[in-house]
């Protein structure tokens, strides 16, 4: 693992030392597992409290703490942030030489930059460009006239079909297929009849998949992800659906086709989305959430079916007091039917 020293590590995150400037850290690790001349990190009181009575001999912090133990700080105007910037010091990707490997299948017409690596047993088909610094790790399938730009990274056994379009920086995690056929039929006859699905993805650039995603190529023209948007394991998205940029979509969503999500948008955890729906930019809609209707931008919508979050909330309310609405119910009854003489 490779060594800096504090003031190394400030310039790179542009922050402040409090303490020993030529400290030298070599390593990364939580408050409760960090051994000297390891580097930890607090984002508040609690944590800093831990992190200054732990064996780690430097605290990434935000705000104006000051250690009791002694230990130097470095101070960093988000703790997050700086925590996203510093892991890559400490815990670089590994590196892949360029080339292609002996049981790699390259079709004759592709074009693959020198500094790009084909990984084993990977296949790569017709007409197929492959950007600078790329990595096919391993197992990878690039369908005929597949586009990767430059750096992107696609990690063991990932499938893309024919004609899929990859900006710079994309990466795809292991056993994502990006371009299968679309869910379309059309009932004919007694039968469900397959409509062709001839349309294709595009993946703008820092574009990340996580594992086992699916994106179905379109109908007819393209099932497009918005630069900078990242999407967790296992979601679905269908054809011709449309994801603007830098948005968040958590694990197990299924987006049902040609439904259009702007930017900054986030979905998270098993929501359902139904098809054909325009979601605001700036939405934000909670888990296990079914959508159902359009979402104006920068509303925050929950519940199945999903409805504004105020609306919900007030239903939430009332629901829980419904136990004690049927108890007050039967009592009415009750003396209803005392009053009466009724049994």
């Amino acid at each position: 693992m490779p060594t800096f020293t504090t003031a190394q590590i400030a310039e790179k995150l542009g922050a402040q030392v409090v303490g020993d400037a030529a400290l030298a850290l070599h390593g990364f690790a939580p408050a409760d597992s960090a051994k000297p001349g390891e580097l930890t990190f607090a984002e508040n009181e609690t944590y800093f409290a831990r992190a200054d009575q732990s064996a780690a001999s430097a605290v990434l912090v935000a705000g104006d703490f000051k250690s009791a133990s002694g230990k130097t700080l470095l101070r960093v105007a988000n703790a997050r942030i700086g925590f996203a910037q510093v892991l890559p010091l400490f815990f670089p990707e590994p590196a892949f030489a360029p080339g292609i490997h002996p049981t790699a299948v390259v079709a004759a017409s592709a074009h693959i930059d020198p500094t790009a690596h084909i990984g084993p047993h990977c296949v790569v088909g017709e007409r197929v460009r492959i950007g600078a610094d790329c990595v096919l790790q391993a197992r990878d399938f690039v369908g005929d006239d597949c586009v990767l730009g430059e750096g992107c990274r696609l990690f063991p056994s990932v499938t893309l079909y024919t004609r899929s379009t990859l900006g710079k920086r994309v990466r795809i995690h292991a056993g994502t297929v990006v371009g299968a056929d679309g869910f379309g039929y059309v009932f004919d006859a007694g039968a469900h009849r397959k409509v062709p699905q001839v349309g294709q993805v595009v993946l703008h650039d820092d574009v990340e998949l996580g594992a086992n995603v699916t994106i179905d190529r379109a109908a007819l023209g393209a099932t497009v992800i918005g630069k900078g948007t990242k999407i967790d394991n296992l979601v679905q998205i269908a054809h011709n659906v449309s994801i603007g940029e830098h948005c968040i979509v958590v694990a197990q969503v299924g987006i049902a086709g040609s439904t259009k999500i702007g930017n900054y948008v986030t979905i998270a955890g098993q929501v359902g989305i139904a098809g054909h729906l325009r979601i605001g930019d700036k939405v934000t809609i909670a888990a296990q959430s079914g959508v159902m209707n359009h979402v104006p931008e920068g509303q925050k919508w929950l519940g199945s079916p999903a409805q504004p979050d105020r609306v919900m909330k007030r239903q939430f309310i009332a629901v829980e007091r419904l136990p004690d609405l049927f108890r007050r119910v039967q009592d009415l009854e009750r003396l209803s039917r005392a009053a009466t003489g009724d049994r």
